[in-house]
């Protein structure tokens, strides 16, 4: 195990370290069916400015589409993003424009649509720091994912994305298989094919988006363990902090606010789909950002 020293190599001394350490050290009074991390994604454990990777995901299977067939082009959703019509985005709704791009891949394969994913993780750069989409995770994170793994914690993320997006390169980036992955869920459309049962994509979702309240529920729905550690950044981590230090156990809510605009982006944290809540609300007593 490593020493106290050792552990965490990249995090600037101060509180935060040592309220992460001391917990850590805590842990070991848990039974490891207990020892349960939920970290989110975007924002958390990488980089979701100025685009959610996967946002850029969809524009890029949108402007091949379009190549493909212009008149997709016309449609409301389509043209707005196309034309970067931030204003006209916003008039339209986060729901409407999910929906059109979901709509892209509507009877795909699951295996497709992962091959998909994996091909443009492969190539695609952040539009402004120069660098594969790869590379634009948080080696702060890491270290803190592999400290837990070291105390025989289930490392799990817990996102407002779509599950087969994250699931689709969450073993790769973070060493997390996918089903220990929560998000946004898809419907699928079962048929029987001449080879057997045939899976495909709908563009409906199971539920609503994996946000505030919704995400403590998927945990118990598809985890069936609580967290006594959870990592978020935004308004919509807020139940799921909450709740992983709801006990008298050892536990542990870590915030990361972005206030650093010189090395990545200085901005207050808050969903998009349920809105925003200021920087303060988000940082109640016993939580810890990172210094």
């Amino acid at each position: 195990m490593s020493s106290h020293e050792e552990a965490l190599p990249s995090w600037r001394p101060g509180a935060a370290r040592e309220s992460v350490l001391t917990f850590l050290e805590a842990s070991a009074e848990l039974p490891v069916e207990a020892r349960v991390a939920c970290f989110d994604n975007d924002g958390t454990l990488w980089c979701e400015r100025p685009n959610y990777v996967q946002l850029d995901f969809f524009l890029a299977a949108l402007t091949d589409a379009v190549g493909k067939d212009e008149a997709l082009g016309a449609r409301e959703e389509y043209a707005a993003l196309l034309a970067g019509d931030l204003a006209k985005v916003g008039e339209l709704g986060l729901p409407r424009i999910a929906l059109a791009l979901t709509e892209l891949f509507e009877g795909m394969h699951p295996d497709r649509f992962t091959e998909q994913v994996r091909e443009f993780m492969d190539h695609a750069m952040h539009p402004t720091l120069s660098r594969s989409l790869r590379r634009v995770i948080y080696q702060p994170m890491l270290e803190l994912i592999d400290e837990l793994r070291r105390r025989d914690f289930s490392v799990t993320i817990v996102t407002g994305g779509g599950t087969e997006f994250v699931r689709a390169i969450s073993q790769d980036l973070y060493g997390v298989p996918p089903e220990a992955v929560v998000g946004t869920l898809i419907e699928y459309d079962f048929s029987s094919g001449d080879t057997g049962p045939v899976l495909a994509r709908s563009k409906r979702l199971v539920g609503g988006a994996n946000e505030g309240a919704t995400k403590v529920v998927n945990i118990q729905t598809q985890l069936g363990r609580p967290p006594v550690m959870a990592a978020g950044n935004s308004d919509g981590d807020r139940e799921m902090l909450e709740w992983a230090t709801s006990t008298h156990r050892p536990g542990l809510a870590l915030l990361v606010d972005h206030d650093d605009g010189e090395r990545e982006f200085d901005y207050s944290g808050h969903s998009a789909t349920l809105g925003s809540r200021s920087r303060s609300s988000t940082r109640p007593l016993g939580w810890i950002g990172p210094s």
